[in-house]
């Protein structure tokens, strides 16, 4: 190692966590040699013996090897500069009062549970809930390997049709939640904001936090003029603690507009951006008359729609990657 590495501790980690997930990638390839080993030395030992009661366990090793390599092959996709970072993930209820609310916290537990099935950390950064139900508006962020890789593929409207049971005629129902999502950017990546542009205000935080929370305005949104970008976090104690917490999804949500954009400079953004247009939903989950959740930019579907609401996201977020690549 470099004598001058530890000279600038920032960068130094940053490298240290690429090794780490280099490492990881090597390691999955070589788990899954060894696995293919073991199950071929298997296969030789049934034909040899001609002992066919070990077919079962050879063909349910092949299914899961299939399955393991092909996730490997998804993981080679996330090549974008930030699709190994964390995701900030924010929800917003729709049109559509209780209904839509219910839908966003519905949402809210989904990714909460995918993002726990793959060992991530989950954080709440801002949160508004409703006092009837639901919630307004939940910010999180998603902390583990290609979080943002993967979470990028859930960004848009999302459709729920069901039984309304807030409606005491038991009428079917139609609601729609925005999700939007951007790269958790470190400090190592420089951007130019002018502090003109930016209009910061502070307000008492809400929902859980304790009596300091409540008592002392440590909430912090701020609202970059030019762009009407809005970023808010409620979570920490500080209020210099969630200023910089809001700069930094501020930063993001930036970077990801002016890439889109293709500008150069963050001062050529302009125009509203503070939500996602609706009308253009990508996936509808359908609960009523018959199961089904759908995602409109793959066709790819599923009818158990309880374990897609339990965290099975993954079929739409391969079959959404196989198609960027």
């Amino acid at each position: 190692m470099d004598t001058g590495f530890w000279d600038d501790p920032q960068k130094a980690q940053k490298t240290l966590q690429q090794a780490k997930g280099l490492k990881d990638q090597v390691k999955k390839f070589e788990d899954l040699y060894l696995s293919w080993e073991e199950l071929q030395l298997l296969l030789d030992m049934a034909l040899e013996e001609e002992d066919a009661s070990i077919e079962k366990e050879i063909l349910n090793g092949a299914e899961k090897l299939g399955q393991q390599i092909e996730e490997l092959r998804v993981d080679t996709l996330l090549s974008g500069e930030y699709d190994h970072s964390n995701a900030i993930l924010s929800i917003h209820a729709g049109a559509g009062g209780l209904d839509a609310q219910d839908w966003a916290e519905m949402l809210l537990r989904m990714y909460t549970r995918w993002a726990e099935s793959k060992n991530y950390r989950v954080k709440t950064l801002d949160l508004l809930t409703d006092t009837e139900a639901g919630i307004k508006s939940v910010t999180l962020l998603i902390e583990g390997e290609n979080a943002y890789g993967y979470m990028k593929s859930e960004k848009g409207v999302h459709r729920i049709v069901r039984i309304s049971p807030f409606d005491p005629s038991g009428k079917r129902h139609t609601s729609f939640a925005s999700v939007d999502v951007m790269p958790d950017i470190d400090d190592s990546v420089e951007i130019n904001i002018n502090s003109s542009d930016l209009k910061i205000d502070t307000y008492r935080a809400s929902g859980a936090g304790g009596q300091h929370v409540n008592k002392t305005e440590s909430a912090i949104r701020i609202t970059h003029i030019p762009t009407g970008i809005v970023v808010q976090c409620q979570n920490e104690r500080s209020q210099h603690s969630n200023r910089d917490t809001a700069m930094k999804m501020l930063k993001a949500k930036l970077i990801e507009l002016k890439e889109r954009e293709q500008k150069d400079k963050i001062e050529d953004l302009k125009g509203d951006y503070s939500q996602i247009a609706w009308g253009s939903q990508i996936r509808s989950y359908v609960f009523h008359p018959y199961n089904l959740v759908k995602d409109h930019r793959t066709n790819a579907e599923m009818g158990n729609i309880q374990a897609v609401m339990d965290g099975s996201l993954d079929l739409f977020i391969h079959e959404y990657l196989k198609t960027r690549s």
